[in-house]
């Protein structure tokens, strides 16, 4: 039978058939041809250039199947990695993409003979979260490239930079408004007082009108003056009695002090609660920098920037001390100039050894009620008691064991950023 005329519908038609998928029966993957139907198939399974092929293939069978197992599931994770990345997808959804193309590697050439064994095989070898229910077998990819890995991580450091960050943010707020609140009450207190106070002299003087200090002075008049008048005062009120002006100069006078007082101390008293903060953050710094001074002349001249100090305890992490020191505990007894570097005394013999800061890291209780040292913030130096652990988020809550403030709230600190005292 001849061949169709070019441009017909026949000819067009196979065309098309043979650009597509054809059946994965008719498919010989060592010769990579595709047959249209079991008769194409039969001839070509009987043909020379077939027979050559499996010559080649029963002198090393198991070279060709890992090839062609290592082929298939390198394509088939490219795709995976490449369409779903590491989300949660079902693996039949998966298969179905991959076999779209018409040159694909087919399944039943490699090792595995079904979808499911390749995903249990997966599950085992650690390539995939495998996971199974009444819809199906469900894969999630785990992504292993280094890239991807030291991305993940630094993009994870960034976001607990940032997290720590807004925890101390919102903690100094918080303070802060605390502190605002306790000012505008003792001010109201204050304010009420001085009210009380200034209620109380009125009344009293309003008592004493009609004033006579010996029987044979003639009656005078006092009255107590809240507001100044823009009026002239009476000259006299009959003429046997004396002036007012003269008679009431000192009681006007007295209270024009005490107005001055009461105004002074009210506008002493009535601060702002930013002036009141501002002025209690300037306490603070001043005696942080007299003990910081006091401490530094006390333990000898070294940097400050170091978070070692005299008395927590510390693991050494080197093992170039040997192995009798490596991952052993150890109390520092002095710190060296310029201050990178301790002299330590180990808990177990009690040896003495001089060690750089860069081998040593702190030690961290997991019971509540021990005492810690905060080395790094605004409390360096200072002792604590720890609240509670978090071990998951790197987190400790503690409670300052004498504050400034004198408050005795707990704060939030990290692993690096205390240490045990003895």
């Amino acid at each position: 039978m001849g061949k169709h005329e070019p441009l017909t519908a026949k000819a067009i038609g196979k065309r098309i058939k043979a650009k597509g998928l054809q059946k994965l029966k008719f498919y010989c993957q060592m010769c990579q041809k595709q047959c249209r139907d079991a008769n194409g198939f039969k001839c070509h399974l009987t043909s020379e250039a077939h027979q050559r092929q499996l010559l080649l293939f029963s002198e090393n069978p198991n070279r060709y199947m890992d090839e062609f197992s290592s082929d298939f599931l390198k394509d088939f994770l490219h795709l995976l990695k490449r369409r779903y990345s590491t989300k949660r997808v079902l693996a039949n959804q998966v298969y179905q993409e991959y076999i779209k193309d018409r040159d694909h590697l087919h399944m039943n050439s490699t090792r595995w003979c079904t979808l499911t064994g390749l995903v249990k095989w997966m599950g085992r070898k650690g390539i995939c979260h495998v996971e199974n229910n009444e819809k199906g077998w469900f894969i999630t990819y785990i992504d292993r490239d280094p890239e991807t890995l030291l991305r993940n991580e630094n993009k994870a450091k960034k976001e607990k930079m940032f997290r720590d960050d807004d925890e101390r943010q919102a903690q100094l707020i918080q303070e802060q408004i605390e502190r605002g609140k306790r000012s505008e009450i003792e001010y109201r207190l204050r304010n009420s007082q001085n009210t009380d106070d200034t209620d109380q002299e009125s009344n009293q003087s309003s008592k004493q009108i009609l004033v006579k200090e010996d029987p044979d002075q003639k009656i005078t008049f006092s009255l107590a003056v809240k507001k100044s008048l823009n009026c002239q005062p009476i000259a006299t009120i009959f003429n046997n009695v004396k002036p007012l002006d003269s008679i009431s100069s000192k009681t006007q006078n007295k209270v024009d002090t005490e107005k001055k007082s009461s105004l002074e101390s009210k506008s002493k008293s009535k601060k702002s609660a930013l002036e009141e903060i501002l002025e209690e953050q300037e306490r603070w710094k001043a005696r942080k920098a007299a003990s910081q001074h006091r401490s530094n002349n006390n333990s000898g001249s070294y940097k400050s920037e170091t978070w070692m100090q005299p008395g927590i305890i510390v693991r050494i992490v080197t093992k170039q001390l040997g192995s009798e020191y490596y991952e052993k505990k150890a109390r520092i007894e002095s710190i060296e100039s310029p201050g990178y570097a301790a002299i330590i005394k180990l808990l177990s013999n009690g040896d003495l050894i001089r060690v750089d800061e860069r081998h040593l890291e702190t030690v961290v209780p997991s019971k509540s009620g021990s005492k810690v040292m905060i080395l790094k913030g605004l409390y360096r130096g200072q002792l604590a008691t720890i609240v509670r652990v978090d071990e998951q988020n790197e987190k400790i809550l503690v409670t300052i064991d004498s504050r400034s403030s004198g408050s005795s709230e707990p704060i939030h600190c990290n692993f690096d950023q205390i240490s045990k005292y003895d």
